[in-house]
């Protein structure tokens, strides 16, 4: 697989780009039928519902106990509003029976003897009545004040072993849902994981050979496998699970890059200690010839000066970059096969050869 297009033919161009499509398409097609294996994979039991953890041995008496705790409240509410009520009037009642009595008793004769009249009688019987009318009202009110603590109490006892049952019960619900969570995990790890191994190794391996469009349509399928279909079902257990797993491959990609400079810089000092024409004959011309127009040395790929007239040859592996043409002495791209003055074919040249 080439990796850049200048130096090419513009049929070879459409062919690249053609490949390319045909490495989606492929990878298209692989992740529909992944996708229908996942589906077919044995399914995972869900975890039930979360009321299935609730202790309702225990759960339904205190049950009961808060129902019927809050249903007295309630009555209790009402009956205090109403006893609230029958106290207000009763008051008022008596504020009108003192007055009347001490109005009775104020126009009444000095002389007269007002203990024995019998509208002061009445006035104060009426009184006593209303007085006695407002103490049980009072009574009644400090009755249901009295019920309605100790109602609340009981409400909140209830409340309070309904909540640490419920708490139990989300305990064991989150429990059960880690453990299914787990299972859909270790199935599509099943799954996912042959498929990244494979991936690694056509990525590694022949991601450069003859049929790399089928590798790459491979390496995107697995890839889409592993964000798609199993890292939304890792389980994070508060984050410190995803944490680490990215920490992890982050460190093995990180391996590799290393491993793969090293051992790229290393190859490129070996080619640059052997001979130029040993280095040349192991060169594509049309990639060195592109890496030339790139301004790139295509030995050890480092920048080069194009413009300087002068400069045949690059300054860091010492490979000729360009020469002279041997019919027209026109300076040229040392990897042309064709002088672009004259357009005789550079001596030694494959086409040279078969001549």
């Amino acid at each position: 697989m080439t990796t850049s297009t200048k130096g090419l033919r513009l049929a070879e161009v459409w062919y690249q780009r053609a490949l390319w499509i045909i490495a989606v398409v492929f990878a298209s097609f692989l992740i529909g039928l992944g996708g229908k294996v996942v589906d077919d994979l044995p399914q995972v039991e869900h975890a039930p519902s979360r009321d299935a953890f609730i202790d309702q041995q225990a759960a339904a008496p205190l049950q009961a106990r808060l129902s019927k705790a809050q249903a007295a409240l309630t009555d209790n509410s009402d009956a205090t509003d109403q006893a609230s009520l029958m106290l207000t009037a009763a008051r008022h009642d008596t504020q009108q029976a003192r007055e009347a009595f001490r109005t009775t008793v104020a126009t009444r004769h000095a002389t007269a003897d007002a203990a024995q009249d019998p509208a002061v009688i009445a006035h104060a019987q009426a009184l006593e009545a209303a007085t006695q009318r407002e103490r049980a009202a009072q009574a009644k009110i400090d009755a249901l004040k009295q019920d309605a603590f100790q109602l609340s109490r009981e409400r909140d006892d209830a409340t309070q072993a309904l909540a640490t049952l419920n708490a139990q019960a989300d305990e064991r619900y989150e429990a059960a849902q880690r453990k299914v969570e787990l299972s859909v995990f270790g199935m599509r790890l099943l799954f996912t994981l042959p498929l990244l191994l494979i991936a690694a190794w056509l990525f590694a391996k022949k991601r450069h050979s003859r049929y790399w469009p089928f590798a790459w349509g491979f390496i995107f399928f697995a890839l889409f496998a592993f964000f798609v279909e199993l890292v939304p079902y890792l389980p994070s257990y508060g984050g410190y699970v995803r944490y680490t797993v990215g920490i992890v491959l982050t460190i093995l990609l990180g391996r590799y890059s290393i491993r793969a400079l090293s051992r790229y810089l290393e190859r490129k000092r070996e080619e640059e200690q052997q001979p130029g024409a040993t280095r040349r004959e192991s060169l594509d011309l049309v990639k060195a010839y592109a890496r030339v127009t790139a301004k790139v040395c295509p030995g050890c790929e480092r920048t080069i000066d194009i413009a300087d007239p002068k400069a045949n040859f690059c300054p860091h592996c010492g490979i000729g970059v360009f020469n002279t043409c041997a019919h027209c002495h026109t300076r040229k791209n040392a990897f042309s096969r064709f002088c672009h003055a004259c357009g005789q074919i550079e001596a030694g040249s494959p086409d040279t050869a078969s001549a």
